[in-house]
């Protein structure tokens, strides 16, 4: 297994409260605010493919023929400024990404179809979804750059998260920093459980394990 590939589990692991408190402590935005599921229990973990859209121009540019270009595995990542008024991500797209065997789609913005989603279980994040198409009104500006999801910057390649509290960006350059210490509060948050399991209060259990410290920054 690939070093990548090993990240991509260890993620798959973890859930984004964890990942959350992690990136806290070390200092480090990922958190994609307002960025959330269509239905809870929809989980994703995978590499980011970036795509950036900006309002269409005369004559129209496209919202984007890519999907064949992102690797199995991969989490379709689309900025759309937040644009709640044309979706850039529907049925098709879902059907074809849950075909190859993307791992999901994260938008800062809307989706629509989302009943297939729904249907097929294929993990789509966004801020909202609407009927109203994105065609002739927003067009692909770049590709595979730097996007903002939701006041988080995912770059190409990075490790993105998703679950029912939504969803964190962990740039590749620290991925092994955060997922470390993710794994620490997630066995320390665990051993307070069994520490309440075997009589212990919470209050002791979690001095015990420095519970209200997990997430401070270090200095």
């Amino acid at each position: 297994m690939s070093k990548t590939d090993t990240a991509v589990e260890r993620a798959s692991r973890l859930d984004t409260t964890a990942i959350s408190d992690a990136m806290d402590r070390l200092g480090i935005a990922g958190q994609c605010l307002g960025i959330k599921p269509l239905e809870h229990g929809m989980r994703l973990a995978g590499r980011a493919f970036t795509i950036l859209y900006g309002p269409s121009g005369k004559p129209s540019g496209t919202v984007g023929d890519y999907i064949d270009d992102v690797p199995a595995g991969g989490v379709v990542v689309l900025d759309n400024g937040g644009r709640e008024d044309a979706t850039v991500w529907g049925d098709i797209l879902t059907w074809v990404a849950n075909q190859r065997g993307l791992g999901g789609t994260v938008i800062d913005g809307a989706c629509r179809d989302t009943h297939l989603a729904l249907e097929l279980r294929y993990p789509i994040f966004s801020r909202s979804y609407s009927m109203r198409t994105g065609k002739d009104r927003v067009q692909v500006e770049a590709m595979g750059g730097p996007v903002t999801i939701g006041d988080a910057r995912c770059a190409a390649g990075d490790l993105l998260r998703g679950d029912s509290d939504g969803v964190v960006v962990i740039p590749a350059a620290h991925e092994d920093d955060v997922l470390t210490v993710a794994e620490e509060i997630d066995a320390i948050e665990q051993r307070i459980r069994e520490a309440v399991k075997s009589g212990r209060t919470l209050v002791e259990a979690r001095k015990q394990h420095g519970y209200h410290a997990l997430q401070t920054r270090k200095k």
